[in-house]
């Protein structure tokens, strides 16, 4: 049938969504459909289109399901291949109303033509559906009732006075049928229908074409619909050809372009070329700019980051100066420019705000959210983490380093409190004592030495901390020698003994520095001419002048970009491996349908908010009719996860203590939904378990009647890494305590057998959530998680000498309210 050949988007809103109905369930569903689809290189979708799909559980009228469906049209996905996939899947219900459906679409429309007198003209109208369509023309409200209007081609010969006029087709099929569009047809003199001369529908043009809407610039966000729009007038009838980059879209031929449902994929410049038979024109160029869901654009109300030293005031202003406005993200290079690649790109991002003795910060959630998107953008894998005690960091950072390899670009950002000594920079964990020394933090220039070894292809610091300096440390680290590589970017919110600052908007914090870093990480330039951007845009803020200004120091040699495709290398099975990691790390527990004894079904839905933060919500799906009121709550969580009870099972993700979706303003739930919101799952050592107490009402009781179910949903995300276990030292001259010489990562030939079968040494990649765990030097180390012992290792808590430059950033601490 001609009809399967059409792209999935054909079909109707009302098709989609029964359809998506369908494929929002855990067995049969939407993700195995995305496997199957995946056969088709052009159909596979990426783990970040995947969690983005996931997300839409957030919303109570959300569908994964029918983002992928959108997701799936986008790519020009056939009716035929999506049958075939779900026949693949044995998803028999799908298939079958597939089948069943009369499908009609009208695939050519009448076109208004002008003609002499005796000339021909033929009107087309043609459809693609089910078989034995039928076709009736009409002129006006008259029907053409012979032979000549009851086939798809309507034949005017020889055109007289009485063929003038409109004409539609009406296309049949049973009792259904669909219209195409009014033409018109009208009769001109010889000269005006003159190829090339101008005719009364252009009036003192002689191109015969002329476009008379042209598509507009548009900026959206993931998930936003994309509508370009291009009109033209033409004799003969125009045609149109869209554009992205200079590449055809093969499947948008009309005069509107239209994406229901966008991704990054869909950035760029697009042009429709408008075409009849005898002239061509070209519309303006539309830039599509497509960017993630932002926190939120309010004016900026008051900064305060970090702790205020003596004599230093708090800031509160209401605007910042024209350094706020952002600029076009991505700047064109200059064509002699060389380009290089990376054979891999790998992000870790912690922020710490819930310190046990230090103030506590509000900005980093928001902060490392944004920069997540952002370098996911960018095809980085990126392992968001928050609060971070001294164990899990370093287990985080250590299996982060397993992750590089040559010519990887990694990148490190760190949101919280930290310090800086003898030109070292000092991260500070959640757990760290008030007078907390370098034996409680993460040295940076230790990290980078690490990175070093596994010849990166470059090395970006990114620290959004304080680095004034610390009076309870006086010890002066000695760190290891560091490899002249040239690939080594230093970006520091602050300067040297200054602070970092956050400004408070409504609901959510920034960090100065990320407020403006977000503006021009995407740049396809050199990582420190978007960095030097950044700080111009930074010193012309009002808020922040002469109090915090970002440091740069650098000893990249080449034009380096973040924005640098990936060409994986020769030793396929260490990307392969990377990827394997961050799968195993960022698999959320299936939606589940849960029925209780009294009729009522309850359906459970998980998101990732982060790699170690996790939403769960709980909807009632379905109740009898003589229960007059009923909710489904959870509780009895195990005690490794941290849970707020006051903020749990409520009705919006804001109550819930979400601060990530605000913007999206949430609709009023057609079925009531209530949110819990899991953190700290890097402390998880068991399989997540809780209860679903059911709570309901019949019509003629007032008593409240109670059903509980123990549900148990493995370990999500990280958690099932176990990353609080110790992991074995390898041959090293020190005697005890954690030590980077421990975990190496595995040679090229071995990578691939070591993580066939997941062991609990894998990391999470390229996700938003991941989860930290202490890791321990040997079995039998006794120390407090933020007191490692004694070692003649090199540790994260060393120091080591940094790179070319002589001065060092940390990040300054920041005190939020």
């Amino acid at each position: 049938m001609e009809g399967w050949k059409i792209s999935v988007g054909s079909l109707s809103e009302d098709v989609l969504n029964r359809l998506a109905k369908m494929l929002d369930n855990a067995t049969c569903g939407w993700r195995q459909l995305a496997s199957a689809a995946s056969e088709q290189p052009s159909l596979r979708c990426s783990e970040s289109e995947l969690t983005s799909c996931s997300l839409q559980v957030l919303s109570a009228t959300g569908s994964p399901g029918r983002t992928l469906l959108a997701r799936l049209a986008d790519r020009s996905c056939s009716l035929d291949f999506l049958c075939h996939c779900l026949r693949k899947l044995d998803h028999l219900e799908a298939v079958q109303y597939l089948t069943t459906i009369e499908m009609m679409r009208i695939t050519v429309q009448p076109q208004s033509q002008q003609a002499k007198v005796g000339s021909r003209v033929v009107l087309s109208c043609r459809a693609a559906g089910p078989p034995d369509l039928s076709y009736q023309w009409f002129r006006g409200k008259e029907e053409i009732s012979d032979e000549t209007g009851c086939t798809p081609e309507l034949i005017l010969c020889p055109l007289g006075p009485g063929h003038q006029g409109h004409y539609i087709c009406r296309v049949n099929h049973g009792e259904k049928c669909i219209f195409s569009q009014w033409v018109h047809v009208r009769l001109v003199d010889s000269a005006d229908s003159s190829p090339g001369c101008s005719s009364t529908l252009f009036p003192g043009s002689a191109s015969g074409l002329s476009i008379i809407h042209q598509p507009q610039p548009q900026t959206l966000s993931e998930g936003d619909a994309l509508l370009l729009e291009c009109k033209a007038k033409s004799n003969p009838p125009a045609q149109y050809e869209w554009y992205r980059n200079a590449e055809p879209l093969s499947e948008h031929k009309t005069s509107s372009l239209r994406i229901p449902c966008v991704t990054t994929a869909h950035r760029g410049e697009y042009r429709c070329k408008v075409f009849n038979f005898y002239h061509e024109m070209w519309s303006d160029t539309a830039t599509v700019t497509v960017g993630p869901t932002s926190i939120t654009d309010a004016p900026w109300v008051e900064a305060h980051r970090g702790p205020v030293s003596p004599g230093s005031q708090e800031i509160h202003r209401s605007t910042c100066g024209p350094g706020m406005n952002p600029l076009k993200q991505r700047v064109s290079q200059p064509p002699t420019a060389k380009r290089f690649h990376a054979t891999d790109k790998v992000a870790l991002l912690i922020g710490n705000m819930n310190y046990l003795y230090h103030t506590q910060l509000c900005a980093p959630i928001a902060d490392v959210h944004e920069l997540t998107n952002l370098l996911r953008q960018m095809d980085f894998k990126v392992v968001s983490l928050l609060d971070l005690n001294w164990q899990e960091m370093h287990s985080a950072v250590t299996e982060f380093l397993l992750l590089l390899d040559k010519g990887v670009y990694g990148l490190l950002y760190f949101a919280g409190h930290g310090y800086e000594n003898y030109g070292n920079s000092f991260m500070v964990p959640i757990d760290a004592p008030a007078s907390y020394t370098s034996e409680h933090c993460l040295c940076v220039q230790n990290i980078l030495t690490r990175m070093q070894e596994k010849e990166t292809g470059l090395n970006v610091f990114l620290l959004d901390m304080c680095r004034k300096r610390n009076p309870n440390d006086d010890v002066i680290v000695q760190p290891g020698l560091l490899k002249v590589t040239a690939n080594i970017v230093f970006g520091y919110a602050t300067c040297v003994d200054a602070e970092a600052y956050e400004v408070k908007r409504q609901n959510v914090s920034n960090g100065i520095f990320i407020n403006f870093l977000k503006q021009r990480v995407c740049e396809d330039e050199k990582v420190t001419v978007m960095l030097d951007r950044v700080a111009e845009d930074m010193g012309r803020c009002v808020i922040t002048r002469g109090r915090q200004a970002l440091e740069l120091r650098s000893n990249l040699s080449e034009r380096r970009c973040l924005t640098d495709q990936i060409q994986t290398s020769e030793c396929s099975a260490s990307f392969s491996a990377r990827n394997l990691q961050w799968a195993v790390a960022h698999v959320l527990p299936t939606s589940r349908y849960l029925p209780f004894d009294c009729g009522v079904t309850v359906q459970l839905g998980y998101a990732a908010e982060f790699s170690n933060v996790m939403v769960i919500y709980t909807r009632i799906l379905e109740k009898p009719a003589d229960i007059v009121s009923c909710c489904a709550q959870l509780s009895d969580f195990p005690g490794d996860v941290e849970i707020d009870l006051k903020k749990s099972n409520q009705e919006t993700l804001l109550e819930a203590g979400s601060l990530l979706l605000i913007k999206e303003n949430l609709p009023l739930p057609e079925v009531p939904s209530l949110y819990s919101r899991i953190r700290g799952l890097q402390r998880l050592r068991s399989e997540l378990t809780f209860t679903v107490c059911l709570h309901y009402t019949y019509s003629n009781m007032d008593e409240e009647i109670l059903e509980r179910k123990s549900v148990t949903v493995g370990k999500p995300l990280v958690s099932k890494l176990n990353l609080h276990k110790p992991r074995p030292p390898r041959a090293c001259s020190s005697s005890s305590s954690f030590s980077l010489d421990s975990f190496d990562v595995p040679e090229c030939s071995s990578i691939t057998k070591d993580f066939t079968s997941v062991d609990s040494n894998t990391w999470p990649y390229h996700a938003q959530s991941a989860r930290g765990s202490s890791t321990n030097d040997s079995a039998a180390s006794s120390s407090s998680p933020n007191m490692p012992e004694e070692t003649d290792c090199h540790e994260l808590g060393d120091t080591l000498n940094p790179p070319v430059v002589s001065q060092s950033f940390s990040h300054s601490q920041v005190d939020l309210q």
